[in-house]
């Protein structure tokens, strides 16, 4: 009699266990074949998400995917990543309608771009370093490699659309002054190109070097010569002259705006004071930043841009209308009375006059601070002192620019 039949529950156990052997050699492969196919499904996937529509996506940049790649493939990837990431910028650039910004074009709080030194944009433009920063955004030092490496200017305004606003009227203004004196020969600055570089309109310039007050500053403050300012005022005369005779006006004309050609000087050291004083070998200047210029027919705002430079601002500096009328009349005297009757600004004046008690500490203020215009003038310096007075008017309408090189003080 076979074993099976006489001992049943032996059998039982017997095909049991060949079952779970069976069983278990099924599952184990089924778990071999799910992880080998998961790690295919894995590897094509970190190849094709890398880039999508020409664009970089998240998944370019996730190393999960990727760890079991070989160290072959691991070195190609790196180096694709390294070629595309030098490249995404223009990429982006060119195609402004896409309504997608590159993953490095960022800005900050203030809506500035950040930017780092050898960053290029427009596959053309390499950042040098900062030129400087006001409240329209940052000037850059840049090497354009489609003009044989020179050295330019670039602008970058902020990402903010009023100043964006503001950058397009500029570039206007710029057109215009290249179109009418294509040589530069009336010394305003000379735009070489502009573009919108994410949001952040871009001008570029030749490259200048330090505005005659950052000059003045960085020398203590030591005054130019008077050949030095001759031949700076003529420069600032024949290029005011041009714009007016095309029906512009600057708006924003001060020391800062006007900018050396080239800052080079000599050191003498001053024994007296116990300091080094520079003196500029070349006074050559441009006027720049046409950003608040404007065409005698276009809308004329009534803010003034700078309003520390306008009659007195070297003598006394208040942010007070009233204060500020009342610095006026101290250097230059009383407002006429038919500019008092013409303005709208009826508050500030009573009976012909301005509104102003002499009293009070502000009054006691402006007379302590501010003095006459006449007192400051020397005999050996009265011809520029007529051409300060002579510009230096209260009745705008009497001002005639071109009459200024007749002045004895440009023979």
């Amino acid at each position: 009699m076979p074993r099976s039949r006489r001992f049943p529950s032996y059998d039982r156990r017997l095909r049991r266990r060949r079952s779970r052997s069976r069983s278990s050699s099924c599952s184990s492969s089924r778990r071999r074949l799910r992880d080998r196919r998961r790690r295919q499904r894995s590897r094509s996937f970190g190849h094709i998400s890398c880039e999508r529509n020409g664009t970089l996506t998240d998944s370019f940049f996730r190393h999960d995917f990727c760890a079991d790649r070989d160290a072959g493939a691991e070195q190609r990837s790196r180096r694709r990543r390294t070629r595309t990431r030098s490249y995404s910028q223009s990429r982006s650039l060119s195609s402004s309608n896409c309504g997608v910004r590159a993953w490095a074009v960022k800005d900050d709080e203030e809506g500035h771009l950040i930017y780092r030194t050898g960053d290029v944009l427009q596959d053309r433009y390499e950042i040098v370093g900062t030129l400087g920063e006001g409240t329209f955004g940052k000037v850059v030092e840049c090497v354009d490699h489609r003009r044989g490496g020179c050295h330019i200017a670039l602008k970058i305004i902020k990402n903010v659309e009023k100043y964006k606003e503001a950058a397009r009227l500029e570039i206007n203004v710029l057109e215009k002054i290249n179109q009418k004196d294509p040589e530069n020969k009336n010394l305003c600055v000379q735009m070489l190109d502009w573009f919108d570089y994410h949001g952040h309109m871009c001008i570029s310039f030749e490259l200048l070097a330090l505005s005659t007050f950052d000059f003045m500053k960085e020398n203590h403050y030591l005054p130019y010569s008077i050949s030095q300012v001759r031949h700076m005022a003529y420069q600032i005369c024949l290029a005011v002259k041009f714009l007016h005779d095309n029906r512009l006006t600057h708006t924003d004309l001060k020391p800062e705006n006007i900018l050396f050609v080239n800052s080079d000087y000599t050191v003498t050291y001053n024994t007296e004071k116990k300091r080094d004083e520079r003196c500029v070998l070349n006074t050559a200047v441009r006027l720049v930043d046409f950003g608040s210029a404007t065409f005698d027919h276009e809308h004329h705002s009534t803010i003034v841009s700078t309003r520390h430079y306008l009659m007195d601002q070297g003598f006394c500096r208040t942010h007070d209308n009233r204060e500020h009328l009342a610095m006026m009349e101290r250097v230059h005297g009383p407002v006429p009375s038919r500019m008092i009757r013409k303005t709208r600004k009826q508050k500030y004046f009573y009976r012909g006059r301005l509104d102003w008690d002499e009293s009070t500490s502000a009054g006691r203020y402006v007379r302590e601070n501010c003095r006459p215009l006449r007192t400051y003038v020397l005999d050996t310096i009265f011809p520029v002192f007529a051409l300060f007075r002579q510009q230096r008017t209260f009745q705008t309408q009497s001002q005639h620019c071109g009459d200024s090189f007749l002045n004895e003080f440009y023979v």
